[in-house]
């Protein structure tokens, strides 16, 4: 915003010290974010800069570390890259195991938690729903509790809740749990272990959509004869889709981006990729982490540019005018 022309000298003092403010403010947030981009083409297996880096030397770069994220756990790393090299890949690559844990994972826990989210935010939004206030900041609370806390207790809850060997129940379930019978170290647990983290998200998002909704629309609706079904599904929906989608991202977003729960309900079997970026620096530190935190990086911006898109979108159906 430029200065009007009768600003006084301290106004203009202060307008650019509070852009150097600003800046230093970007700058600082920012920096740790750019200096792991280049560092991810190292051709050295170190955290730092060579030489013939700083000199902008092509020799000084290379994708070696983006083609471990492929080779690393193969069996026959070294071999010619056909389909036999690939099925190897899929199947033994430990970034690419941890890559289709983390999708998994994500796209059920998400999926999980918009539904009960979105069920939840209508229900907060009505005016005749009793003790909205406590459910409200019930629900969110794992957005509130330390993530340390909201994992041990999630620990202890599935090592104890098991479900008894030889009935009906542990024959209907056992697919999905462990051999003790229990949530602990199984894919459901990991997944509603992140629905639970995800869904404040989606509630928060999805009530902030419905303060700006239109309710005599429902009204019109029903008064044309429309059950609550086809009201939710032909009316409502439609226009809250947005902050929808948008929780549902944010919601992914936390489960991609989890490793405390995960370091506590998971097993060997539900490695993620924040998990095995957690392995890798314990066991052997490589520049390959930075490859992935690049990766991760774009995909971030990628799902914040939609998010942004979306909000733009609401605000136009809502007839707001796009900041």
């Amino acid at each position: 915003m430029a200065l009007p022309t009768y600003a006084t000298p301290l106004e203009r003092i202060w307008h650019w010290t509070y852009l150097v403010i600003c800046t230093l403010i970007f700058i600082l947030l920012i920096a740790p974010i750019l200096i792991i981009i280049p560092l991810s083409f190292n051709t050295e297996p170190y955290f730092t800069f060579t030489k013939d880096m700083l000199s902008l030397k092509p020799e000084g770069f290379s994708m070696r570390w983006y083609d471990s994220l492929m080779t690393f756990g193969m069996a026959q790393p070294g071999a010619p890259r056909d389909a036999a090299w690939f099925a190897d890949m899929w199947a033994n690559a430990k970034w690419v195991n941890a890559a289709k844990n983390s999708i998994i994972i994500g796209v059920c826990s998400t999926i999980l938690a918009t539904v009960l989210g979105t069920l939840a935010a209508l229900g907060l939004s009505r005016p005749e729903m009793p003790f909205r206030r406590l459910i409200m900041a019930t629900l969110i609370s794992p957005m509130i509790v330390p993530l340390i806390i909201t994992a041990t207790g999630l620990f202890f809850f599935y090592s104890s809740a098991c479900v008894p060997q030889g009935s009906w129940a542990h024959s209907i379930l056992r697919p999905v749990l462990s051999n003790s019978g229990c949530l602990a170290n199984t894919y459901l647990g990991v997944i509603l272990a992140h629905a639970t983290l995800g869904i404040p998200f989606v509630i928060i998002t999805v009530t902030a959509t419905l303060v700006g909704f239109d309710q005599s629309l429902n009204r019109a609706a029903a008064s044309l004869g429309a059950n609550p079904r086809t009201t939710f599904f032909r009316v409502t929906m439609p226009l809250i889709l947005p902050g929808v989608i948008s929780g549902a991202l944010f919601a992914f977003v936390t489960s991609f981006d989890e490793v405390v729960a995960v370091l506590f309900i998971a097993g060997p079997e539900q490695q993620t990729i924040p998990r095995q970026m957690w392995n890798g620096i314990r066991e052997q530190i490589s520049p390959a982490i930075l490859a992935v935190a690049t990766l991760l990086v774009v995909f971030s911006i990628a799902l914040l540019t939609t998010v942004e898109l979306l909000r733009r979108r609401s605000e136009r159906i809502r007839g707001v005018t796009p900041r």
